[in-house]
């Protein structure tokens, strides 16, 4: 990547790095990129003695953020932009002077507002800014400025933008856009984003071609892979990546797979984990060839332990937990460390019988005390546990391995000959070898990959196991969890979730990935096999009475118009049928409009509710004849008779369980919990959905995909899940969505009060209430400033909001549940 510098007499500024997703898709890192590049070309042709700014490619999903030389940072691609500009002033990227510099900042808030604008307001600013670029070649004096870069990344940021200025409409503007386009910092801009994609799509392929570097003819049988959940909790999404990719590596090679339930915590362990397990892999389609649990090895951990102690490699701690804790991290030695085998041996004995006194010590491996890698710091090896029997064992034993000791010695004694892990564990496989060399053990190889996160999802069973107990859940199968059992329910399929993982499995680069992918490929599968049928909600139901209709009548109608196979559905034909809410309010009186499987038919009449919007009845002509493709709305639409009754069903949503796509280490997930995660809609379905079994998907046509999971649930309703399809909407946070809606709400009535006020002073200080809605604190625009003049000539600034907020949330005005 390339380097910019930073001006020798701009105070306090050494090395940046520049970290930008080029395959972002909310926001292309156009103007960061197109900054920085003209601060490099700038820089080249002054000969500009400088601090170096590196560009490199960050973390998928994640703004760009700019590292400063004291380790904060700027995250944000207009914030970035800002403070480069500002960082290399001497450039002129900030314009000549104080007055310039404030013009650019309204610029950026520009191209901030650009890219969220509806075509109305689009093309409205295009007018201005043609107008602006009139007598000018740039937007700030006589020479490209940060400001020319905000609004060129804007416009080639936005589809719509890019249509206007392609349309060649606003001469001036298209003049200006096309010479920018001729300038090497923003061509290479675009340079650098479309090769980043074009590497993204070559190496999709590459993705599902991996293997263990056996070479061309490995020997069958020769592979050995193990999968050892924890039973301690349910699996989830990421468990599920290391079972298939586990079983992707033995059927290949023609190996063995070993399921290992890695039972050395008894406080944790259950049995009712452990066939949860058993069930979840069998419906992913994983048939271990061995199952074993770490406890068979007890007897024979046991006994190499000892060994450790006999060589000096190990010695008993009863340093307290805090202590011990500290002293690992700043590379002080235990009081103990030097310790005699033969004491050591002594205390280790009253901890195998659990004696008051065993119960204050632990065994730690001898390895180091101040190696770099911290995993290496004489690590915890046996625990002293006689508060719970163990599952399996009973009380026979009252010490226990850790899964550090445990793992590379009963993968050696097991003949497991790759050890399958992801590569946050990559600091353990030093200490994974050095077991294996001090005990002159059978060496496995480690093979890592990339664990599989996502966004706005916890996958630590603690804190899965803290929902549960709280009942912010309704347990482990719940919808809203990532386990294989959650994810399940809410309709994703076991294709979808191999498929998957199969595509992303050899990754190194841990990323958060968005939920859309995994939907969108679920949505591929399910769609062409699921039937259609139609549901209305209640509280949106309209009554239609057809004049002229024939008299009550059934017919089958295919399940699929594209997949006859899924079978016919029987549809009652009969007056009056029931359309939605949205659909009625929208026709006008005397239109002609197509009931969807029946024909077209005539609005005559619309009987309104009091407040002059609600439509409470139609009443409509028939007109089955009628050619439906002229018209324009075609609708869904219900009938029962006394004989096919319409079935109440429930239709059910779900949110995040938190509010933050990425939780840092410092942040506590309790502070970011989702308000509210569960919303129920009560509807009537067609009479054949009575007839679906618990498990069914389909869809509920011009809603979405569901699944039915309870015959009978909440008030003795058949209750469906919405199956995520994908699409931006469907699987942002709908809480974010609302909150966004309300803010928006908000400011856009303080404008207007703004707008309406005679007196500057008071229309600034409506703005400025509006500014603190969400943060509570005066936004970037001036309590004093005079709202008249500080609008220029772009109408009002954009009021800036401290919210992540996904696009395409503002459907989500979601109903409360209670």
């Amino acid at each position: 990547m390339a380097s910019v510098q930073a001006n020798a007499d701009q105070p306090g500024i050494g090395p940046l790095t520049l970290a930008v997703d080029f395959l972002s898709k909310d926001r292309p890192p156009f103007l960061p990129l197109v900054v920085s590049n003209l601060i490099l070309n700038h820089s080249a042709s002054s000969s500009t003695s400088a601090n170096q700014v590196n560009v490199v490619e960050g973390e998928l999903g994640a703004e760009p953020v700019l590292v400063l030389p004291d380790g904060s940072t700027v995250t944000g691609a207009t914030q970035v932009a800002q403070k480069l500009a500002s960082a290399f002033a001497a450039t002129g990227m900030y314009g000549s002077s104080q007055a310039q510099s404030k013009e650019i900042d309204q610029y950026f808030a520009q191209g901030d507002k650009l890219l969220t604008a509806d075509f109305a307001t689009l093309s409205s600013i295009a007018d201005e800014v043609d107008q602006h670029l009139a007598l000018r070649t740039f937007f700030v004096g006589h020479s490209i400025t940060a400001g020319d870069a905000a609004i060129y990344s804007a416009l080639r940021s936005s589809s719509a933008g890019m249509g206007l200025v392609r349309r060649g409409t606003h001469k001036h503007l298209a003049r200006w856009y096309k010479y920018l386009e001729q300038v090497p910092a923003f061509s290479d801009a675009l340079a650098a984003i479309t090769s980043a994609k074009s590497n993204k799509d070559r190496n999709k392929k590459a993705a599902s071609s991996f293997d263990l570097f056996l070479g061309d003819n490995p020997k069958e049988g020769s592979v050995v892979t193990r999968f050892p959940p924890e039973p301690s909790g349910y699996l989830h999404v990421g468990h599920a990546k290391a079972a298939i990719l586990n079983q992707y590596f033995a059927q290949k090679y023609k190996g063995k797979l070993i399921v290992r339930f890695d039972d050395t915590n008894p406080s944790k362990e259950k049995m009712e984990f452990e066939d949860s397990i058993v069930e979840d892999l069998a419906l992913m389609g994983i048939q271990p060839d061995i199952r074993s649990h770490t406890s068979d090895f007890f007897d024979e951990l046991y006994r190499q332990v000892n060994l450790l102690i006999q060589q000096g490699d190990a010695y008993a701690d009863d340093t307290l937990q805090e202590q011990m804790r500290a002293e690992r991290m700043d590379g002080i030695a235990s009081k103990r460390r030097d310790s005699t085998v033969e004491e050591t041996m002594e205390r280790f004995a009253e901890m195998t019988k659990g004696t008051e006194e065993g119960r204050k010590w632990c065994l730690r491996a001898k390895m180091s005390v101040d190696n770099p890698n911290k995993a290496m710091r004489d690590p915890v090896i046996y625990r002293c546990n006689i508060d719970v029997p163990h599952h399996r064992t009973g009380a026979k034993w009252k010490v226990y391995p850790t899964y550090d000791f445990a793992a590379p010695v009963v993968d050696s004694l097991e003949g497991v000959t790759h050890a399958l892990r992801t590569n946050e564990y990559r600091d353990r496989n030093p200490q994974y070898y050095w077991f294996i060399e001090k005990l002159n053990l059978r060496k496995p190889q480690i093979w890592d990959f990339a664990r599989l996160n996502f966004i706005y999802t916890l996958l630590s069973k603690r804190k899965l196991q803290w929902f549960v107990d709280r009942g912010h859940v309704h347990g482990w199968d719940d919808p809203r969890f990532p386990t294989i059992r959650g994810i399940r329910r809410r309709g994703m399929t076991i294709d979808c979730i191999q498929q998957f993982i199969l595509a992303t499995g050899p990754a190194q680069q841990v990323v958060n990935m968005e939920w859309d992918t995994i939907w969108a490929l679920n949505k591929k599968i399910i769609d062409p096999v699921v039937p259609r049928f139609t549901a209305i909600e209640i509280n949106d139901m309209v009554t239609c009475h057809i004049n002229g209709a024939p008299p009550s009548h059934e017919k089958a109608v295919a399940k699929h118009k594209k997949n006859i196979e899924l079978g016919t559905k029987t549809t009652t034909y009969d007056s009056p049928v029931y359309i939605e809410q949205v659909d009625a309010q929208s026709f006008a009186e005397g239109e002609e409009i197509t009931l969807m499987d029946w024909g077209n038919v005539f609005v005559k009449s619309k009987r309104l509710a009091a407040d002059g919007k609600t439509v409470e009845s139609l009443e409509l002509d028939a007109h089955f004849e009628g050619d439906f493709s002229k018209t324009d709305k075609k609708v869904t639409w219900l009938a029962k008779t006394a004989t096919r009754p319409l079935v109440d069903v429930a239709l059910l949503e779900f949110d995040y369980l938190i509010t933050k796509k990425k939780l840092e280490e410092e942040d506590h997930f309790e502070d970011y919990l989702t308000p509210e995660t569960e919303f129920r809609y009560d509807a009537v379905a067609a009479f054949d959905v009575s007839e679906l079994a618990e498990g069914a998907m389909l869809q509920f046509e011009r809603k979405g995909y569901y699944i039915l999971d309870k015959a009978q649930g909440k008030d003795g309703r058949r209750e469906f899940i919405k199956v995520p399809d994908g699409k931006a909407a469907g699987v942002a946070s709908k809480h974010a969505g609302i909150e966004k809606t309300e803010d928006q709400k908000a400011k856009k009535q303080a404008a207007k009060s703004a707008q309406k006020a005679k007196d500057p002073q008071v229309a600034t200080q409506a703005l400025t209430t509006a500014c603190r809605t969400k943060s509570g604190t005066d936004s970037a625009f001036d309590i004093g400033q005079d709202a008249s003049k500080a609008t220029n000539m772009y109408k009002m600034p954009q009021l800036t909001e401290d919210v992540d907020t996904p696009a395409l949330t503002s459907m989500y005005t979601m109903k409360p549940l209670y």
